[in-house]
C-alpha cells in the first residue's frame, strides 16, 4: 500500500518505525533497513528515509561518521533509487555542512541515471537556499563544463536561491549567456523568468540584464519574464502590465 493510501495515524506510525530502524542500523553499522527504505518504490517512503538521516545527523553528532561511511558505501549501489536517496540525504546535511558531502554531489552529477542527476539538482536548490556561499562557489566550477547537461543542471539547480537573492546567482547565469546549446539557453531563460516575478526581484534582474551582451537572448528572457507575470499572476508581485512598463522604462536595449 502506498504511503498516502494510509491514514494519517498509520503514516505517523510508519515514519516512527522507519526512524527507529534507520537509527538502529546506524548505531550498529548495518544497512539492511536503510537499503530497504532507500530502495522503496514509493517516493514518500524514500523521502521519509533521507529526512530521517538528516535529522539523526544533526541530533546525534557522535553518529555522523557512521552516516558518512554508509552514504559513501551506498553511493556505489547498482540501484538508482538507492543512489538517488543517498544524494537527497547528503543534501539535508549539505544545508549546513556542504564541504562534508561535496563528493556525493560531484559523483551524482555524472551519474548514468537521470533520477540521481535530478536529485543533485533538487539538493543544490535546497542547499543553495540555506548555505549559498559554498554551494554557489561549487556550482560556478561546472558552468563551463564540456558536458551540456552538466551546465544545464547547474543552471537549474541554483534557481531557488535566485528567487530570494537574485543578485547571488545572476553573475553565474551570465556565464551562460553565449552558451550555444539550446537546452542550456532554454533553461537559462526559464530560470531568469522564475526569479524575476518574486518580490523585489524584477528590478535586480533587469538591472543585471542591462550588463549582458547577448541581446538576442536577453530579449527572449524579457519575453519570458513578461509571460511569467501572466502565467503566475496569482503569485506575482506585479501585474503583467506593470512588469511591461517597468521593463520598457528601465531596460536599455
Amino acid at each position: 500500500m502506498a504511503f498516502y493510501d494510509l491514514s494519517k495515524p498509520e503514516r505517523d506510525f510508519l515514519v516512527d518505525i522507519l526512524n527507529q530502524e534507520i537509527e538502529s542500523d546506524l548505531h550498529y553499522s548495518q544497512t539492511d533497513n536503510i537499503i530497504a527504505y532507500f530502495s522503496d518504490e514509493d517516493t514518500y517512503i524514500r523521502k521519509a528515509a533521507y529526512l530521517a538521516i538528516g535529522r539523526i545527523f544533526y541530533d546525534q553528532q557522535y553518529i555522523q561518521s557512521a552516516i558518512f561511511s554508509i552514504l559513501k558505501e551506498l553511493m556505489q549501489s547498482k540501484n538508482e533509487l538507492i543512489r538517488q536517496t543517498v544524494v537527497n540525504a547528503a543534501g539535508e546535511i549539505g544545508k549546513f555542512h556542504f564541504d562534508k558531502i561535496q563528493y556525493v554531489m560531484d559523483t551524482g552529477l555524472f551519474d548514468d541515471h537521470h533520477r540521481v542527476r535530478n536529485a543533485v539538482i533538487g539538493s543544490v536548490k535546497k542547499m543553495g537556499e540555506k548555505n549559498p556561499v559554498p554551494v554557489l562557489a561549487w556550482s560556478k566550477t561546472y558552468l563551463k563544463h564540456s558536458d551540456k547537461e552538466i551546465r544545464r543542471e547547474i543552471c537549474h539547480g541554483i534557481e531557488l536561491r535566485g528567487r530570494t537573492h537574485p543578485q547571488d546567482i545572476l553573475p553565474l547565469l551570465k556565464e551562460l549567456e553565449f552558451d550555444e546549446t539550446r537546452r542550456v539557453s532554454d533553461t537559462l531563460i526559464h530560470v531568469l523568468g522564475q526569479i524575476a516575478y518574486k518580490n523585489g526581484c524584477l528590478k535586480t534582474v533587469v538591472a543585471h540584464l542591462n550588463t549582458w551582451e547577448n541581446k538576442t537572448l536577453v530579449q527572449k528572457a524579457l519575453d519570458e519574464i513578461v509571460d511569467v507575470h501572466n502565467r503566475y499572476k496569482k503569485f506575482a508581485i506585479l501585474s503583467q502590465d506593470e512588469a511591461i512598463t517597468y521593463i520598457d522604462t528601465h531596460y536599455v536595449s
